[in-house]
């Protein structure tokens, strides 16, 4: 991926999370504090803006950009979660200005260590990364089998909304939603959905 792509890539995420943010709200109305749609869209739109005007030299620099604005701008537990899986995805991508597969990958998989060691959650625990582990997976996975790029997004975007959607017969375990026990049975979680739209835009920019 180019910077040009990468760019496409945030672009595309900015205008899904804006353009889905009555749903992921909804979502979150259910089980959370009803504002992940709103801080999802406010924290790209500063982040995106902040790129635009001071375009970035390399990928880790770019993903620095957009991992600190969402932390210094998001509220909850979306800026800190998602801003560290940018900030680890460029420090993983360092002064490289193109991602081939295996770097992206790579970078993926520092952005998702990066999320698990800032939440303490795990798979199954109704959270975004019940999206974002099988995605990363299915990416790498899809990669190590000889896969292109756009096929290996196409794979990492499957796997991601098939994680969002097994979250909704799950009892959350970890955040807002575990407080209400087994009410929060029967709602597909709003992160792991933002999570899916991340994973929809950069199939989106690779093809």
């Amino acid at each position: 991926m180019t910077l040009d792509q990468l760019t496409a890539w945030m672009t595309e995420f900015r205008r899904l999370v804006t353009e889905q943010r009555d749903y992921l709200t909804e979502l979150d109305s259910a089980i959370g504090d009803a504002d992940h749609g709103t801080n999802m869209t406010r924290g790209m739109t500063a982040a995106m803006t902040k790129v635009d005007a001071a375009p970035s030299a390399d990928a880790g620099e770019f993903f620095k950009i957009i991992g600190m604005t969402l932390v210094s701008s998001v509220g909850g537990a979306s800026g800190p979660l998602y801003g560290t899986f940018f900030l680890r995805l460029g420090t993983a991508a360092g002064t490289a200005d193109t991602l081939d597969g295996t770097a992206l990958g790579a970078a993926l998989r520092a952005g998702l260590e990066g999320v698990v060691a800032r939440g303490k959650a795990q798979l199954e625990d109704k959270t975004m990364l019940d999206a974002m582990i099988p995605a990363v997976g299915a990416f790498q996975t899809a990669l190590e089998g000889g896969a292109d790029l756009p096929a290996a997004a196409d794979a990492a975007l499957a796997a991601a909304e098939q994680g969002r959607d097994a979250t909704e017969p799950m009892l959350a375990k970890k955040g807002r939603a575990s407080y209400l026990g087994e009410r929060s049975i029967g709602h597909i979680d709003p992160g792991a959905t933002s999570t899916a739209l991340l994973f929809c835009a950069l199939a989106t920019a690779l093809r």
